[in-house]
């Protein structure tokens, strides 16, 4: 697989913002980052204690990040936003089954939430278990029991 999931340092910066900034990437989240909101997303969910969110690295390349963090008392959020560079790939579902597996360990529900239109996010809840269980500030919401 080669790719490998790690807490995030301030050399993620660059890359991070290269990701946060690129309009493609940020279609269904936000409106594109600045750099200035990329350092304080770094700082506050990625060098936080526990982060939210940990870089993926394929060899020695930052590739994205995954959201591994509490969701409510019982469950974890779960998933992933890579450069498009990567897309196609199936480093999402790699990613997938990497965070069950670590959800699971921890004896913790898992959860994905999207838009309505984000069909490959979706898809990729279905495919891995995850039922729809309806929509929470605008967002479906897929849970999967541990």
């Amino acid at each position: 697989m080669n790719l490998t999931i790690r807490k995030m340092n301030m050399n993620d910066l660059e890359p991070l913002y290269e990701l946060l900034s690129e309009p493609q990437v940020m279609h269904y989240l936000e409106p594109p980052y600045t750099r200035e909101k990329t350092k304080q997303f770094l700082i506050n969910f990625g060098m936080s204690d526990p982060p939210g969110v940990y870089a993926v690295d394929k060899g020695n390349t930052f590739i994205g990040y995954v959201i591994f963090h509490a969701y409510d008392e019982v469950s974890i959020e779960i998933g992933w936003v890579l450069h498009p560079l990567y897309w196609g790939n199936g480093y999402a579902s790699q990613l997938t089954e990497l965070l069950i597996e670590k959800g699971l360990e921890l004896h913790k529900q898992l959860v994905i939430e999207c838009v309505p239109e984000q069909e490959i996010t979706k898809h990729l809840a279905t495919k891995y278990g995850f039922d729809y269980v309806g929509m929470a500030g605008g967002l479906d919401v897929f849970r999967l029991k541990g």
